[in-house]
């Protein structure tokens, strides 16, 4: 190798090294500005914050309050689901409960129909008549309508009760023991066919003959508990009318005088022939016009219908007052069942 190929490497080796120590000198320079902290200088055109460019700390900071926008929103959102989530909870719980409360209060029909064939009446001093049992004795009373097609003429029966201890004063009662005893209404309408509306604790079709008779029937009926506010039963007895004019009269008062009309049916039996009575109103004098009417102190004024019925009966009704009646002076007693086809309330 002579001296100037020698002198030509060295050269080059001195170039190369200045051009590897300037860019390292600027990275120094770079680095060094970056690590004081506060103070800031250009580089391409970017001022340089401490640790990092300036131009990212706006950037930085939108997102940090875009962050808490969104978690707040979040939040709230997640406040007013579950708000959302308690209150119509509870209203759809409330709705629920008054759609069964009303749901209960209607009470759904129930039709069965069949044939029978009578059997020897079980109740005491019956036993030589015959008895075929559409509904049996129940704790709840039966309302609705029967209609009918025997092989001869029947009776229609309806029990009330049980009956409490000492209620049995005089009229029709129907008992298998001697114990357990019902008011008994019997309704003969002399006929073989027809149709029937009933109330009472059980309903059956019956003769005074000692040989079986059949009967076809369809019978549509409600069924109601005892605390219902429609259904009244049991056993009364009548006290002096108070009134005017009708002092020497007795009176059952089964429903009282209200402002709201009553409606609905009435299966009865007492001891002796009664007169229904339902009362209208109250009216003035002026609006009565010789109508008959009814008042217990002078001032207050009822419309009268006074009707003619038998000892045992099922009627339908409706006014602002219901009694039994008689024009005697000695008391009666009644058993009665009644489902009214409005609320009292």
């Amino acid at each position: 190798m002579t001296k100037t190929t020698i002198l030509a490497i060295f050269v080059v080796a001195v170039l190369l090294t200045g051009t590897i120590a300037g860019p390292i000198g600027l990275v120094q320079s770079v680095d060094a500005l970056k690590s004081k902290g506060t103070s800031a200088s250009n580089i391409n055109s970017e001022k340089v914050c401490g640790d990092r460019l300036c131009s990212e700390i706006p950037e930085e900071k939108k997102s940090e309050e875009k962050k808490k926008k969104e978690q707040v929103k979040s939040e709230k959102k997640t406040e007013s689901a579950e708000k959302a989530k308690d209150h119509p909870n509870k209203d759809k719980k409330s709705e629920t409960m008054e759609a069964a409360k009303t749901t209960m209060s209607q009470k759904v029909p129930k039709t069965v129909t069949g044939v029978l064939t009578s059997v020897q009446d079980p109740g005491q001093g019956h036993e030589g008549h015959q008895l075929a049992i559409i509904l049996p004795p129940s704790e709840k009373t039966y309302r609705g309508h029967l209609t009918y097609t025997a092989s001869e003429n029947i009776q229609l029966v309806a029990l009330h009760g049980p009956l409490k201890a000492g209620m049995a004063k005089g009229q029709a009662i129907w008992t298998m023991d001697g114990n357990t005893k019902f008011g008994l209404t019997f309704v003969d309408k002399n006929n073989s066919a027809g149709v029937w509306q009933f109330s009472g604790n059980a309903i059956a079709v019956h003769t005074k003959n000692s040989e079986p008779f059949t009967v076809s029937y369809s019978v549509t009926y409600t069924e109601h508990s005892t605390d219902s506010e429609k259904v009244y039963k049991g056993t009364v007895t009548s006290k002096q009318d108070p009134g005017i004019g009708h002092e020497n009269h007795q009176l059952a008062l089964l429903l009282a005088p209200r402002d709201k009309a009553y409606s609905g049916h009435l299966t009865y039996d007492a001891s002796e022939p009664v007169q229904i009575v339902t009362l209208i109103g109250p009216m003035s004098q002026a609006e009565l016009r010789g109508v008959p009417s009814w008042s217990a102190d002078g001032e207050t004024f009822y419309a009268l219908v006074l009707v003619d019925s038998k000892a045992a009966n099922s009627v339908t009704f409706s006014g602002n007052a219901l009694a039994l009646h008689t024009m005697n002076t000695e008391p009666f007693t009644v058993s009665y069942s009644l489902v009214l086809t409005n609320p009292t309330k």
